[in-house]
């Protein structure tokens, strides 16, 4: 099952390794991580993508919060929560297939970020499983290279993030 975590953490250095280091020690995998700081300087966001059943969850939660850096931890699995990923893909476009492509494109609101003699660069962002279609379909193409940003989610409506606790 995928578990999305929201960790508030203080923004100083060593802070990202010290808590890989957990899930590594512990031999979890991480999907995704993503990190960046909040609107206070001082704090930064993680978002932490695992799969796993309930136990693992629980073990993650009590080493996040044995971390004295981490502010807050929030599990957003069971609640609702907006979700982006961004995903830049090189396709190989001769001249002749870039309308095609285009327009396929376009059907998941992405856009053309770069054009050469050969390639497209397409940005696509959303939900992990927009982007997952999106590559789906540019696979026949010919993807070149490609990178994702992970996912960074927020909890929709009054949930917030904010405050102390773990």
């Amino acid at each position: 099952m995928k578990h999305v975590i929201s960790a508030l953490v203080e923004n100083k250095a060593g802070v990202l390794a010290h808590i890989a280091g957990l899930f590594s020690a512990r031999n979890f995998n991480i999907e995704s991580l993503t990190v960046g700081t909040t609107d206070e300087e001082s704090v930064s966001r993680m978002t932490i993508v695992v799969d796993g059943d309930d136990a693992i969850l629980e073990q993650i939660r009590k080493q996040l919060g044995k971390v004295i850096e981490v502010l807050k931890i929030i599990d957003m699995s069971d609640r609702k929560y907006v979700e982006r990923d961004l995903a830049l893909v090189k396709v190989s476009a001769p001249p002749a297939r870039r309308p095609e492509i285009t327009s396929l494109i376009e059907v998941f609101r992405g856009r053309v970020v770069d054009v050469s003699a050969r390639d497209l660069i397409v940005e696509v962002s959303g939900p992990e499983e927009k982007i997952e279609a999106c590559i789906d379909l540019l696979r026949p193409y010919g993807i070149r290279e490609m990178v994702r940003t992970g996912i960074v989610a927020m909890l929709r409506g009054e949930g917030e993030a904010r405050g102390n606790g773990r």
